[in-house]
């Protein structure tokens, strides 16, 4: 960013990228001035230790049970294929641009509603439209990048049984949260606020889901001003 001319800035980011956005905010560089997220990477540690079974699972309140369960639930399907075998996904997926497009498609409930219906002449959910969708189903295609990206939750699940038993260092950083409705799962406050102390902002909105940026890009960038109106 110093080298972009940027001598303060903040940062945001959901799924990958909330680890991202976490990591930078745990190096906390010069002129980061606090960070946003739209997706909580890392449950509090006794909560993640339950769900791998390695803890018993604590006294939760009614809204933290909906998201146990649901965080859970995400762990199958393509998340588990990619964190135990990223290569055998990832050759298929460079040798065919449909077993491509049908990965990306079926990656979670509420996306792959709105995308389907989008194709077969329903109203495309904000920017969830059929150009949009080709657009970014061909990036991965041409660029070759399939396994690599299926290789990040292979590393990712890696970096995250190191960490049980180093658990990183807490984020000073402002931060700012906000939940989307259609989320893989609605992070209660409890757990955010537990794992970034510092939460300045937190907000449940009405629309979008995991694609939130994609989907209400209005409503997102909203967000992002609100979070961070206390640090101009």
């Amino acid at each position: 960013m110093s080298s972009l001319g940027y001598t303060r800035y903040v940062a945001q980011g959901g799924d990958v990228g909330a680890g991202v956005t976490d990591a930078m905010a745990i190096q906390a560089p010069s002129g980061l001035a606090g960070i946003h997220l739209n997706f909580l990477r890392r449950p509090p540690t006794n909560i993640f230790l339950a769900l791998l079974g390695l803890a018993p699972v604590p006294p939760l309140t009614a809204e933290e049970k909906v998201a146990f369960t649901a965080y859970g639930a995400q762990q199958k399907g393509y998340n588990g294929e990619q964190t135990q075998s990223p290569e055998t996904i990832g050759y298929s997926l460079t040798d065919s641009p449909i077993g491509q497009a049908g990965w990306m498609l079926d990656h979670d409930a509420d996306s792959y509603q709105k995308i389907s219906s989008a194709f077969l002449g329903g109203p495309a959910s904000g920017g969830l439209t059929p150009d949009h969708i080709l657009d970014n189903i061909t990036l991965y295609w041409l660029t070759a990048t399939g396994t690599s990206a299926a290789r990040i939750y292979w590393e990712g699940a890696r970096e995250t049984a190191a960490s049980l038993s180093q658990p990183p260092p807490n984020v000073t950083l402002p931060v700012g949260f906000t939940v989307f409705p259609n989320e893989i799962f609605q992070a209660p406050r409890s757990w955010v606020q537990e794992v970034y102390p510092n939460l300045t902002y937190f907000n449940e909105v009405a629309a979008g889901g995991h694609f939130a940026a994609w989907e209400e890009p209005q409503l997102f960038a909203e967000e992002l001003r609100a979070a961070f109106r206390s640090l101009r």
